[in-house]
């Protein structure tokens, strides 16, 4: 009985640590993919960026071709980014002040026995 007991236990240590092994590998394997789709998250906005600036400098010097002259169409150009750039703001602030933090967390918090809550130890 004693070694059929060993040999479970063993097993099960075994099987644990090939649980962990495994569980490892694949939080590695994930992390990699994360950072990986994040990078290119970054370049995506970089392209964009550079996108967005190039079709700007466009618009600047067609404006530019006209009687206006070059000066007036960069102001131009530059007010409106301005007002995209209050437009995403207000609306940026709107969303955030509309965040109320994590209900559904607070609220299981609360249905949590009170045994089951650390307490804090007498003094």
């Amino acid at each position: 009985m004693g070694d059929l007991l060993s040999d479970v236990t063993q097993d099960l240590s075994t099987l644990m640590r090939q649980e962990l092994a495994l569980a490892k590998a694949e939080a590695t394997q994930s992390a990699k993919r994360a950072g990986r789709g994040a990078g290119m998250y970054g370049g995506a906005g970089i392209a964009g960026h550079f996108t967005l600036l190039f079709l700007s400098l466009a618009l600047m010097w067609a404006l530019g071709a006209t009687a206006i002259g070059l000066g007036w169409s960069a102001v131009i150009v530059a007010v409106i980014w301005a007002i995209i750039a209050g437009i995403l703001a207000a609306r940026a602030k709107k969303d955030l002040q509309s965040v109320k933090g994590m209900p559904r967390t607070a609220d299981s918090m609360k249905k949590i026995p009170e045994s089951l809550k650390p307490s804090e130890e007498p003094r």
